[in-house]
């Protein structure tokens, strides 16, 4: 079993920065792929960022060159730093470990309860 605890959202003005963190509990953390995901009112839940246990990233097109990924393995824990946000950039941002796979896959076993990043115009 694998438990994320997700905090770090809030209301920011475009062109801001925000740091979300996620903290994993539950079975050896450096040895699964952690991510990012998001979901936008009336949309689908969408890939953000993944980091694999050799500290390989990956990010959707959307968000590279603005967001970055990074883990701590001391601290068991997944940061994602936003930054210039965009208005487009808002919803909810929930945290997902794959230890069933090398990297992350589109259907993660495991979830955190979402944080809400907000950016106004």
């Amino acid at each position: 079993q694998v438990q994320l605890v997700e905090s770090g959202g809030g209301l920011v003005q475009a062109g801001g920065s925000l740091r979300l963190s996620c903290a994993a509990s539950g079975r050896t953390f450096s040895w699964y792929p952690m991510g990012w995901f998001r979901q936008a009112p009336g949309k689908e839940r969408e890939f953000v960022a993944a980091i694999t246990w050799s500290s390989s990233t990956r990010y959707a097109d959307s968000v590279k060159g603005r967001f970055t990924i990074s883990k701590d393995n001391a601290k068991n824990t997944v940061y994602l730093q936003m930054n210039n946000l965009k208005p487009e950039d808002t919803a909810v941002y929930y945290c997902a470990a794959d230890p069933s796979r090398a990297t992350m896959g589109p259907n993660p076993g495991y979830w955190g309860q979402g944080t809400q990043v907000t950016v106004s115009s």
